[in-house]
């Protein structure tokens, strides 16, 4: 500073009033010339004033800052009983959280594999195995949860107590007290009545709903006997949130809760109720809705042969709004095909084969349908199939995975397809996969394959790398089966790494071929056998130590 910045300052200490901080800032936004200077003592013009009453203020704050009182330290973190994570597949973590991904560059992936698409996996491993994570990964895990949601419900299963502890202390992790039931504080058991009492009376939202999850789990009518307790007092949103925690261990007992709540002001709870009661096929409801289907679908014998004559509802009654039948339909949709999807939808499956003839699921879905009215009706049991879980009538509308069109007679989309096969059992399901793909190649299979248990059966994996292979010798688009290749190299059976090294081979491209198809097609092979054997080395490495050692003695 020179010596008369140094005098003007000193005059300004000496003269001038203990101004705020706050008005020398709001002076400065304002402007002097709307804001004169509150130190008349000074010589200087009102900007230079300003800067020195400010320079003045600075010292002042500087010098007469208090130190603050020692913050409490926070609680030490709590134990993790579980067993530490084995050395090699701690290593293996710390690589996987690392982000380093094999990708290349113009979303060429070359054949390294990608580990961040194995995270998930390993994770599920890891937990499978019921291992603690080492504390000093946490952080890193934390922050993966926090960039993939999709992640959240392993990632903090395996990080466990201490994960919340952490949380509570960088607002960053905040999400995952959020996710855990009551911020992760314990949970009342079934027998603290007082406890759960009190929680459920003067708890938070996210306390209240984990409480009702976790008592549903363990004892359903306690759950629903808590949730009628203040019902009538519950918001509407709220009360929508409690109702969907009856889908865990619904029976029987849940109707006449639910039938009240057919008459609640909230048109969403309603339908919600509805939907509910339609899926205990021996409610009240469903019996309601069975008489209204039936009604309007029925055998007609009249013509060469059988077929099934439709009569779509005139009208939607009062009681069809109650029971959960929207009456507007969306846009694009006709009123009394809107109506009828929503009848037989509702319907119990069991109606069909006492209203047509005593056939059975697969012999009505093979019967025609008169007046165009097909494609509504097997919509309508898809979605019925879907919600009821009937895997009869699920076998009966998927149809053969051979059949024209990749079809069944009843599967109006790859969506409903996928829900269908959705209540098969998992061997069953990978098996009409594997056909379906044997038939009509992998262009239509992605959506089906994301329903098919991991690891994929040895049928369904052959049938996915028979196709991948008959694609790459027919010169296709190599990047428009990389989702297919990707879901292979978390989803097939590591054990298939060595039958498919006869697949490592450059391919001779054909005329016709995309250019450089071959060299994609070889770098996508080697990627996935590489991801097999790193993913048979995760395995192993997660193996409790001692597992494959001989017994002593």
């Amino acid at each position: 500073m020179h010596g008369t910045d140094r005098t003007a300052s000193a005059d300004v200490a000496a003269t001038a009033p203990a101004s705020s901080w706050e008005d020398l800032v709001t002076t400065a936004l304002l402007g002097t010339d709307r804001r004169p200077v509150a130190y008349a003592g000074s010589k200087r013009e009102a900007p230079l004033a300003l800067l020195d009453a400010a320079a003045v203020a600075t010292v002042r704050r500087r010098a007469g800052l208090r130190p603050a009182r020692a913050a409490h330290r926070p609680e030490p973190a709590p134990e993790d009983p579980r067993p530490a994570l084995p050395a090699a597949a701690a290593r293996r973590l710390a690589l996987l959280l690392a982000d380093r991904s094999g990708g290349g560059p113009a979303g060429r992936r070359g054949s390294t594999p990608d580990l961040v698409e194995l995270l998930p996996q390993w994770l599920a491993a890891a937990n499978a195995h019921g291992y603690a994570a080492p504390p000093q990964a946490l952080p890193a895990l934390l922050d993966a949860a926090r960039g993939r949601t999709d992640l959240r419900p392993a990632a903090l299963a395996f990080a466990g107590p201490r994960a919340l502890w952490l949380a509570r202390l960088n607002p960053d992790w905040r999400f995952a007290l959020r996710a855990s039931p009551g911020g992760g504080a314990a949970l009342p058991g079934p027998e603290d009545t007082e406890g759960v009492r009190r929680l459920w009376q003067e708890g938070l939202f996210a306390e209240r709903v984990a409480l009702l999850g976790a008592l549903r789990s363990r004892t359903p009518a306690l759950a629903r006997e808590l949730l009628a307790s203040t019902w009538p007092t519950e918001r509407a949103e709220d009360r929508l949130m409690f109702l969907d925690s009856l889908r865990t261990g619904l029976s029987a007992a849940d109707e006449p809760f639910l039938e009240q709540a057919l008459g609640d002001r909230s048109r969403n709870v309603r339908a919600t109720a509805a939907e509910l009661l339609s899926a205990l096929p021996v409610s009240a409801l469903a019996e309601r809705m069975a008489v209204r289907a039936q009604a309007c679908v029925a055998l007609d014998r009249t013509g060469p042969s059988p077929a099934i004559a439709v009569e779509a509802p005139l009208e939607c009654d009062s009681g069809m709004e109650r029971d959960g039948v929207v009456a507007t339909p969306p846009a694009g949709r006709g009123e009394r095909s809107w109506w009828l999807g929503q009848l037989v939808e509702a319907a119990p499956l069991s109606t069909w084969p006492v209203r047509l003839g005593g056939r059975t699921a697969r012999e009505i879905v093979a019967l025609p349908v008169a007046d165009g009215w097909q494609d509504e009706l097997h919509a309508a049991w898809c979605r019925a199939a879907v919600r009821q879980r009937d895997a009869e009538w699920s076998r009966a509308l998927l149809g053969s995975p051979s059949a024209p069109e990749a079809g069944g007679p009843g599967a109006v989309s790859l969506a409903e397809r996928a829900k269908l096969l959705a209540a098969l059992e998992p061997e069953e399901r990978a098996a009409w996969v594997a056909g379906f793909i044997a038939t009509h190649g992998l262009s239509e299979a992605f959506q089906l394959l994301g329903v098919c248990a991991v690891p994929w059966s040895a049928p369904l994996g052959r049938a996915v790398v028979d196709a991948l292979n008959i694609a790459r010798d027919a010169g296709s688009y190599p990047w428009s089966f990389s989702g297919v290749m990707g879901l292979a190299e978390r989803c097939l059976d590591p054990a298939e790494a060595g039958r498919l090294e006869a697949l490592l081979a450059m391919p001779d491209e054909r005329e016709d071929a995309a250019p450089g198809a071959g060299g994609y097609w070889a770098e996508a092979f080697q990627r996935l056998v590489t991801t097999l054997r790193l993913r048979a080395e995760m395995a192993a490495e997660l193996a409790p130590v001692g597992a494959d050692d001989p017994p002593e003695g």
